[in-house]
């Protein structure tokens, strides 16, 4: 899964990727904010998490790159963009996609039972696990570059 610039793992990082899903996790599992927070700090350690996560986000930028704007420039723009907008971002809309994506991060954190690894593994699982990583990859670049 190649990814939309090879600059987007040094642009978003493990500790923005927190800040920006946090709200989304928080509100669909009823958790406060600062436990979401700490939860996806830890979910984050696993480096094929992270790697999913900037996938879905890498699935959005084509739709978001005009026809004179190269890869760099929006990569610098969406840079910008955490800066002033990292703490803006809204909750991605609840739905089976999504809970794909929050069950998949209670996995590496042992809160889901191991029988759901295997499950988003099938493949109507490893769809909808794309689906919702498309799906908050897609929020979270409009909340940035709004």
């Amino acid at each position: 899964m190649p990814l939309f610039s090879r600059r987007l793992p040094a642009v978003v990082t493990r500790a923005d990727l927190a800040w920006l899903v946090t709200p989304t996790y928080a509100e669909a599992l009823s958790v406060e904010d600062d436990e979401a927070h700490d939860r996806l700090v830890r979910a984050l350690a696993h480096p094929e998490l992270v790697d999913d996560l900037l996938w879905g986000i890498s699935e959005a930028l084509p739709a978001r790159q005009g026809a004179r704007t190269t890869e760099d420039q929006l990569v610098d723009k969406l840079s910008r963009a955490l800066h002033t907008r990292r703490g803006k971002v809204t909750a991605a809309s609840a739905g089976p996609a999504i809970s794909a994506v929050l069950v998949r991060i209670n996995v590496e954190l042992g809160l889901a039972a191991e029988p759901m690894r295997i499950t988003l593994q099938t493949a109507r699982g490893q769809q909808l696990l794309d689906d919702g990583l498309r799906m908050l990859g897609a929020h979270l670049v409009n909340e940035l570059l709004k």
